[in-house]
């Protein structure tokens, strides 16, 4: 049976279709857009009426797509901007009465259980990992032991939330990143106290941006997570925090939706690789989606 699932992210909306064959996932079409569903006030609670309208249009545009191509089920999950919002009963209305669509909100756990699940299509977990999605809204971490996800919890330490915070930067100073350490230490629990592991797993979105420009090419297409040499990764990390933004906006490699927010994603990859002590780092195209069809 084909089915789709959409992801209404903090930043970006993600639309996937696809079957589960013989106990395998095949994916047949994908998309994306840039929705910003929390730009203006994630901060207070709140979606603004532009972004409500930006999440409208996009929810028309990606059912039209099912539409058109005969999916028999659809599936809207939403994550931290819908969590926090006051008013996201609106658009889980419109959804519903316009489109036919029901979104399920999920909480922060439970989105850090279906991460889990998007990454173990792909990854054999023979050794203790700490998996690592940086969302708009919320960063999820689940830590791995033998093949069972022993720790996992969403944090509101997003990278749209954390570039409010700092009034929209356009260039990073020693006090921005100041700052963001402060604030991933004030929210940060008791995750790293409890969950210790050599080897991190990044989960798509900005991990694969961090692939690209690891090696100037774009991430592999079969299907697999991807081992990035942590000094590689290191370097590039450096590159991108004392970037400006004109650098990052002329880079083809670094996409439109992430320009201005990579260098708060960065950073934070910097200070997880340090808490763990990372030895081995690979990144997983496949992530919440995923997840979805596996548990469904």
């Amino acid at each position: 049976m084909k089915r789709a699932v959409i992801d209404l992210g903090t930043n970006t909306f993600n639309l996937l279709i696809g079957e589960v064959v013989n106990g395998q996932f095949c994916r047949i079409y994908s998309d994306k857009m840039s929705v910003l569903l929390g730009m203006g006030g994630i901060n207070q609670g709140i979606i603004t009426p532009d972004a409500m309208e930006r999440a409208k249009d996009a929810l028309r545009h990606f059912m039209f797509l099912c539409y058109e191509m005969d999916v028999d089920d659809v599936l809207g999950v939403g994550t931290s901007a819908l969590r926090a919002a006051k008013n996201s009963k609106e658009l889980i209305d419109f959804s519903r009465n316009e489109l036919d669509l029901e979104i399920e909100i999920v909480s922060g756990k439970k989105e850090a259980q279906l991460i889990y699940q998007g990454v173990k299509w792909l990854h054999d977990f023979e050794k203790d990992t700490v998996i690592m999605d940086i969302g708009g809204g919320s960063t999820e971490f689940i830590h791995v032991q033998n093949n069972d996800a022993m720790n996992a919890v969403s944090l509101d330490v997003g990278v749209s939330r954390i570039y409010q915070y700092l009034e929209h930067p356009e260039d990073f100073t020693p006090e921005h990143f100041e700052k963001i350490n402060r604030f991933l230490a004030k929210n940060e629990g008791d995750f790293f106290n409890n969950s210790k592991s050599s080897i991190l797993i990044g989960a798509s979105g900005s991990f694969e941006t961090l692939y690209k420009l690891s090696f100037h090419a774009d991430f592999p297409k079969d299907n697999r997570t991807v081992e990035v040499p942590k000094k590689r990764l290191d370097d590039v990390i450096e590159s991108i925090l004392y970037s400006s933004l004109e650098d990052r906006m002329s880079n083809s490699f670094i996409s439109p939706i992430r320009k201005r927010m990579l260098p708060i994603a960065a950073f934070k990859v910097k200070w997880v690789m340090e808490k763990l002590a990372t030895e081995q780092v690979f990144i997983s195209p496949y992530s919440l989606k995923e997840g979805v069809f596996m548990e469904r």
